[in-house]
C-alpha cells in the first residue's frame, strides 16, 4: 500500500514538473517583456466616458471635410439605428383641439413614428399670414413635465431678479414662450414630447435594464438583445425627430425650404443629432448642450458608437455650411467661445460662410433657455429664416397653456397601449423590418455588391473603427532574434504610434532565411489564447506551423489585447472592462455610458489583426499575407478581413458556429454592439467575397455568404470544410498551400 502510494505522488510530482517545466520552456520561447511587465497601451487605462475633453480639429481642406464629415454622419446614423433608415410607415397624423389666442392657433398633435408608436406635441400656427410660413422644430431637454413644465415660483423671482426673463408668465413656462414668440414673427411650430414625457408615455425615458425584457427571444430597450441590433432610445427620438420633419414639412402653411430647429439641454442633443442625419434643417440653434466637456449625462443622449471618434462640436459641425448658432451658460458650455466655436468657426471660413456660425457664453445665468437666450435665437432665425423683423427682438407677455389644455389625449382620442408588452412589439417589430431590408441587400449578381458593401461594410466599418494603418505609424520595438527548433524567431512589440498600442508577436521563418530576407508569403495566426498557440507545450512549432514553415511561409503569431502579456497569467480575459455605473438605478449601467466613447473589446482584438497586418505590409510590400482563425478564431478574422479587403489574400475562418445574437452579457469579451444587426457573422464574412475563403464551424452554409460570392462570380473560391473537428487543422493548411 505505502508503495503504491509513494508511487502514485512520485508520478505526480513528475507530472508537476513536466507542466512546470515545459511552461518555463513555452514562456521563454513564446515571452517579448519580462515576467511581470505589461505592453505599454492606452487601452490598459481608464476608459472614456462623458466627462472627458472632446476637442474638435478643423480640417485643412474642402476635400479633407467631405470624406470626414461623411463618415462622421454615417457613424451616427449606424449609432442611432437609422442605417438603413426604417421603412417609414403612413403617419396617421391626428391634429385637434384648436384654441385661439388671437394672434396664434394652438392644436393638439399626434402621429406614428412606428406602427403603434405615436409622437406627440402642439403645434403653434400665426395668425394673419398668406401663402406658406417657416417652421421651427421645438424639442426640449429634462425639464421637469416636459412639455408642460412650469418654472418652481420659489426659484422664478430670482430669475425674474436678475434679467433672465421679463415677464412672469413667460418665465413661468419658457417653452411655451418659445413657441409663441416663434409663432408670432410669422413661424409654424411644433413642440413636441420626448420619449416618456409627457404625453409620450408608451415608454419609459429611462428604465434601464431590467431582467424582465432581458430575454434571447423578447427584449426591451437598455438589454444586451438592444444594444446587439442597436436599439436605443437615443435612436428612438433621433428617429421621432426625423418624422416629425417628414409630417411638419407636407403641412400645407410650412415652407418645406425654411425649417429650423432648437432645443436646449437634452432638447439641444435632439436638435443638433437631427441637423447631423437630415440635410433638411435649414438652420439651427442647440442652446446650452454644445461643448468640448460633459457630452450629455441621460441615456437619452448616449448610444453605442455615437461619440468614439467625435465629441458634441464635431457632430454640430455636421451642420456646415448651414447656419448654426450656440449658447453657452455657467454650466459644460461655459467655455464654448473659446473651445469648441474658434474651431467651428475655422470649419466655417474654409467652406466661405464664416458669417453662419456664431456662439456666446452668457455666464451670469446658470443652465437654462432663458428670455436672453431665446433672444439670440429669435434674432438668428429671424436672419436666416428671413423673417424680415428689426432687431433686437424682444417677446410680449403671453397667456399660458394649462396642462389639460396642452394635452393631446381625451375621451375621443385615448391615450394607446404602452408598457412592457408593447415595448417588446415595437423592437420586434424594428427588428423585423430592419433583417427584411437587409436581407433584400443579398446580391443576385454582381452590380448588387456595391450596395451590399456600401450598407453592410459601411456598418462593419464604423463597428469595428478601423482598417489596416500606414505603415509610417508603425515600428517593431524590444526586438529580439532567436532560433527555435532551427527555425529562425523573431520576437518583439509592434508599435502603432498614432493610436499609443503595442501588440506583442512573434514571428516565425523557414529554417535557413537571412536575417533581413523577405519572404513571399506571411500567415497571421489567429488564435484565442494568443502567440502561444503557434508553440506546443515544449516551445515547438506546431506541426501545422512548422508545415507552413517547410512551405517556405512565415508565420507571425499575436497576442490581441486581453490575451497573453495584456494579462497577469497569460490567459484570456473572462470578461471585458465597462464603466461604473453613473448611478445606483438601472440606466445607471447602460451599456451606452461605455461603449459610445470606446470601442469594444471585440473591435480592439480586430484592431491588433489590422496592425499586424500592417506590420507586414510595412516590412514585406511585395509579400502576400495570409490570415488564419482557428479554434474558433474565425470571428476576429473574418472582421478583420472585411476591414483589410484586398490586403488579404487567403482566409481561413473557423467560426465554431458563433453569432452575436447568442451573447446576453454586456460584458461578455465577444460583446459588439450592432454585431447582431447586419446579418451578425454571416454579414461580415460575406464582405470577404470575391477573396478566396475557407470555411468551417458552420452546419450549413450562411445565405449572405452563399448570395455575395455567388454575385461576385467566385463561388469555385469559396470552400467550406464538413470533416471532423480533429482533422480541421490539417485540412486548413492543405488548402492554404494549394494554389
Amino acid at each position: 500500500m505505502r508503495s503504491t502510494l509513494t508511487r502514485m505522488l512520485a508520478a505526480v510530482f513528475l507530472i508537476g514538473f513536466a507542466i512546470s517545466n515545459s511552461s518555463y520552456l513555452f514562456a521563454q520561447v513564446d515571452r517579448v517583456l519580462p515576467a511581470g511587465e505589461k505592453p505599454q497601451d492606452h487601452r490598459l487605462g481608464e476608459l472614456k466616458n462623458l466627462n472627458g475633453y472632446f476637442p474638435f480639429t478643423p480640417p485643412k481642406t474642402k476635400e479633407e471635410w467631405d470624406r470626414r464629415s461623411q463618415r462622421i454622419r454615417r457613424g451616427i446614423k449606424v449609432a442611432t439605428g437609422v442605417w438603413p433608415m426604417p421603412t417609414k410607415t403612413p403617419a396617421h397624423a391626428v391634429v385637434h383641439g384648436k384654441i385661439d389666442r388671437g394672434e396664434y392657433t394652438v392644436e393638439k398633435v399626434y402621429f406614428e413614428s412606428f406602427p403603434g408608436f405615436y409622437v406627440t406635441g402642439n403645434l403653434y400656427r400665426p395668425k394673419g399670414t398668406s401663402g406658406k410660413c417657416p417652421g421651427v422644430l421645438c424639442p426640449y431637454g429634462h425639464w421637469k413635465n416636459g412639455r408642460f413644465y412650469e418654472h418652481d415660483p420659489k426659484r422664478l423671482a430670482q430669475v425674474l431678479a436678475n434679467g433672465g426673463e421679463r415677464f412672469e408668465r413667460g418665465g413661468r413656462h419658457p417653452i411655451q414662450a418659445r413657441c409663441v414668440q416663434l409663432a408670432r414673427m410669422g413661424c409654424v411650430v411644433f413642440n413636441y414630447d420626448m420619449v416618456g414625457r409627457p404625453d409620450s408615455n408608451q415608454l419609459g425615458h429611462r428604465d434601464g435594464i431590467r431582467p424582465r425584457m432581458n430575454t434571447l427571444r423578447d427584449w426591451g430597450y437598455f438589454s444586451p438583445q438592444a444594444e446587439l441590433r442597436l436599439q436605443s432610445i437615443t435612436g428612438l427620438q433621433t428617429y421621432n425627430s426625423i418624422r416629425a420633419f417628414d409630417w411638419f414639412s407636407t403641412l400645407e402653411d410650412v415652407d418645406s425650404t425654411r425649417i429650423g430647429v432648437t432645443g436646449c439641454s437634452g432638447g439641444g442633443t435632439q436638435t443638433f443629432l437631427l441637423c447631423a442625419v437630415d440635410p433638411r434643417p435649414a438652420v439651427a440653434f442647440p442652446a446650452v448642450m454644445v461643448s468640448t466637456a460633459m457630452q450629455g449625462g441621460c441615456p437619452c443622449e448616449n448610444a453605442s458608437y455615437l461619440r468614439v471618434e467625435e465629441g458634441n462640436i464635431g457632430i454640430a459641425a455636421l451642420m456646415a455650411p448651414r447656419p448654426l448658432g450656440l449658447v453657452g451658460a455657467l454650466d459644460w458650455t461655459r467655455e464654448i467661445e473659446t473651445k469648441g466655436l474658434p474651431e467651428l468657426k475655422a470649419l466655417y471660413r474654409l467652406l466661405g460662410v464664416e458669417d453662419r456660425v456664431t456662439g456666446r457664453a452668457l455666464l451670469h445665468f446658470k443652465h437654462s433657455y432663458n428670455n436672453v437666450m431665446r433672444g439670440m435665437m429669435y434674432n438668428w432665425f429671424n436672419r436666416h429664416l428671413g423673417l424680415g423683423f428689426n432687431e433686437p427682438i424682444l417677446e410680449k407677455d403671453y397667456e399660458p397653456l394649462s396642462p389639460e389644455e396642452m394635452t393631446v389625449w381625451d375621451e375621443a382620442h385615448p391615450q394607446p397601449e404602452g408598457g412592457d408588452p408593447f415595448e417588446q412589439k415595437l423592437l420586434k417589430w424594428v427588428t423585423e423590418d430592419n433583417q427584411k431590408q437587409l436581407e433584400s441587400l443579398l446580391p443576385q449578381k454582381q452590380s448588387d455588391l456595391a450596395e451590399f458593401r456600401k450598407v453592410i461594410g459601411g456598418a462593419v466599418d464604423i463597428m469595428i473603427g478601423r482598417s489596416v494603418p500606414d505603415a509610417a505609424e508603425l515600428k517593431l520595438v524590444s526586438a529580439q532574434e532567436t532560433t527555435v527548433d532551427g527555425y529562425p524567431l523573431t520576437k518583439g512589440i509592434v508599435w502603432l504610434d498614432a493610436q499609443d498600442e503595442s501588440v506583442p508577436i512573434v514571428l516565425l521563418k523557414p529554417q535557413g532565411t537571412k536575417k533581413d530576407q523577405k519572404l513571399a508569403r506571411y500567415v497571421v495566426w489567429v488564435d484565442p489564447s494568443g502567440k502561444r498557440a503557434v508553440f506546443d507545450g515544449q516551445g515547438k512549432p506546431i506541426p501545422a506551423v512548422r508545415r507552413l514553415l517547410d512551405a517556405s511561409v512565415g508565420v507571425l503569431g499575436l497576442d490581441m489585447i486581453g490575451q497573453g502579456e495584456f494579462t497577469d497569467d497569460g490567459c484570456p480575459v473572462a470578461k471585458a472592462r465597462m464603466l461604473k455605473p453613473r448611478r445606483k438605478t438601472a440606466w445607471g449601467a447602460y451599456a451606452g455610458y461605455t461603449y459610445g466613447y470606446n470601442y469594444s473589446l471585440f473591435s480592439q482584438r480586430v484592431h491588433d489583426i489590422l496592425t499586424v497586418i500592417g506590420y507586414l505590409q510595412q516590412t514585406a510590400p511585395l509579400a502576400k499575407v495570409d490570415l488564419v482563425g482557428l479554434d474558433g478564431a474565425g470571428r476576429w478574422a473574418a472582421a478583420a478581413r472585411a476591414q483589410a479587403g484586398s490586403l488579404i489574400d487567403r482566409a481561413v475562418f473557423d467560426t465554431a458556429g458563433f453569432r452575436f445574437a447568442s451573447l446576453n452579457e454586456f460584458d461578455h469579451p465577444d460583446f459588439l454592439p450592432g454585431g447582431a444587426k447586419y446579418l451578425d457573422l454571416p454579414g461580415m464574412i460575406a464582405l470577404s467575397a470575391p477573396s478566396a475563403t475557407w470555411i468551417a464551424g458552420e452546419a450549413q452554409m450562411p445565405a449572405a455568404v452563399k448570395s455575395a460570392f455567388n454575385a461576385a462570380g467566385a463561388s469555385e473560391r469559396l470552400t467550406v470544410y464538413r470533416g471532423k473537428k480533429e482533422g480541421q487543422e490539417a485540412a486548413a493548411i492543405e488548402w492554404l498551400l494549394t494554389e
